[in-house]
């Protein structure tokens, strides 16, 4: 029993932080609080990770329509999240580090796909699948270089806020966020702030904590957009139909 205890602490944190806990009580020890904080908040991360854009997956497909999502924006957030995953899992930075970019990656080509096949573009929507599927092997088989992978990860910064505000852009013209999850968009916003932390604490690496201090901002004027458009009508939407009446529009509250 105590083995499975200590196999399960070590899981957690370092050997020399084992000890200063389980045998010399020493619980003030601020550097092993801040790594056991880090990996706790990467290891929740990555399990929020698992659904945080679930909720913008189903909306799609109850509602059937891609309306108000900006498939450029999707697109180059989809970059990002996987030039970040190849970048760290070529590096052999902790899993507890990027994680969730497996996750991410996987749900926002769900949410990409989608949007062009509800768009009417059913075939090209089979060739993204595959072309990112290829993209992915050659990023994470070691046939791309390491000086390369460095360089991509430099751009993502760029590529990160072009995708997102391109949203915002999106949003600010339409007077609405369409059909934005509220929820997926609170969740990644709590989730790159975390980041930050975990990404001083875990690798050190002034790149990757560059591009979430870079996410969050981005991800924050989309929740501004949220709060600001949470009950007021899209653009047009309060003009009347053929019988002259104001159209009420969707609540987010459906989320």
């Amino acid at each position: 029993m105590t083995d499975l205890i200590r196999k399960g602490a070590l899981f957690l944190m370092s050997e020399k932080c084992y000890d200063n806990y389980f045998l010399e009580h020493n619980f003030l020890d601020i550097p092993c609080f801040k790594a056991l904080l880090s990996k706790g908040l990467g290891l929740a991360i990555i399990a929020g990770s698992v659904l945080v854009k679930v909720p913008q997956v189903l909306k799609i497909l109850n509602s059937k329509s891609g309306e108000g999502i900006n498939i450029v924006g999707v697109v180059l957030d989809l970059l990002a999240i996987s030039f970040h995953l190849s970048y760290n899992f070529m590096h052999g930075y902790p899993f507890s580090a990027w994680g969730d970019s497996t996750f991410l990656a996987v749900q926002t080509v769900a949410i990409a796909v989608l949007v062009l096949y509800f768009n009417g573009r059913k075939l090209q929507s089979g060739l993204f699948l595959v072309g990112y599927i290829i993209l992915m092997y050659v990023l994470n088989s070691g046939l791309t270089p390491m000086s390369a992978l460095f360089t991509i990860q430099s751009c993502n910064i760029p590529i990160l806020l072009v995708g997102k505000l391109s949203q915002a852009y999106t949003n600010f013209q339409a007077g609405s966020t369409g059909q934005l999850s509220a929820a997926t968009v609170i969740m990644m916003f709590a989730g790159s702030v975390a980041r930050i932390f975990t990404s001083i604490q875990e690798t050190g690496d002034t790149m990757i904590i560059v591009t979430f201090v870079a996410s969050t901002f981005a991800n924050a004027v989309i929740l501004a957009q949220l709060i600001y458009y949470w009950d007021k009508p899209p653009t047009g939407a309060v003009k009347g139909g053929k019988d002259g009446k104001a159209k009420k529009p969707k609540s987010k509250k459906d989320d």
